[in-house]
């Protein structure tokens, strides 16, 4: 059996967890509504149901539930206990996880025969903009300084490998502008998007943050901004 690759770092996922809990997190406010928006659709009032993210409390369910547990942190990567739930969510957690084959199996084992799974979390289309600007910055040696992510065709075949039932994998990108580099890279830790790699990349030095910041002002636009983009994906199982 091959041994899971440590991709991220636990201590650092951790801390940008604690970042995200206490601020006011627009990424988790956008998922939370279209998740809800999904739950009003599908007309699920759960009987039991679990939903992991650091502001896991602040979804409510339009036709009730009756056990709700919330959890703000949760190891994805350990079976889950306190099962069977009707319903699992998890917001924005599954992007960051060494073992997203491993999670997604947990997940399923751990819902009743009838149980639905939904995952937020960012795919392959977020930061477009910031990537450009940091291998514009590093140029012939690109560091890793940001997450490796999964696009909608490899998260539908990953909750294929995981056993579910039934798959649906769907996306919508959220554009916020920026007019300064500094601005941007703020508002990702506020959001618990840091690095959280456990190899760390070598740090910006002044010379280039200031080819980034350099970057960074070629790409805005007519209004003297610059759009990035955060793609939202949305993995639906039953099990």
């Amino acid at each position: 059996m091959s041994q899971v690759p440590t991709i991220f770092s636990a201590k650092r996922r951790a801390n940008a967890r604690h970042r995200a809990i206490a601020s006011t997190d627009w990424l988790a406010a956008a998922m939370i509504e279209d998740t809800v928006d999904r739950l009003d659709f599908m007309q699920l009032a759960p009987k039991r149901a679990l939903v992991i993210g650091a502001h896991a409390t602040q979804l409510k369910f339009p036709h009730g539930c009756g056990e709700c547990i919330a959890h703000a942190w949760l190891d994805e990567e350990l079976p889950l206990v306190g099962g069977p739930y009707d319903l699992i969510i998890s917001l924005g957690q599954l992007d960051t996880v060494n073992d997203l084959p491993g999670a997604l199996l947990h997940i399923r084992n751990a819902l009743s025969g009838d149980g639905v799974f939904i995952g937020q979390m960012l795919g392959a289309g977020t930061l477009v903009a910031l990537r450009e600007i940091l291998m514009a910055a590093d140029g012939e040696r690109p560091a890793a300084r940001l997450h490796p992510q999964i696009d909608n065709r490899a998260a539908t075949g990953l909750l294929e490998r995981a056993g579910f039932s039934k798959q649906v994998v769907d996306q919508f990108p959220l554009s916020v502008s920026y007019t300064k580099l500094p601005k941007l890279i703020a508002d990702l830790r506020e959001q618990g998007l840091s690095n959280q790699l456990v190899d760390a990349p070598p740090p910006l030095t002044r010379d280039l943050w200031g080819r980034a910041q350099e970057e960074f002002e070629a790409q805005k636009d007519s209004s003297g901004r610059v759009t990035e983009t955060f793609e939202i994906l949305t993995l639906t199982g039953w099990r």
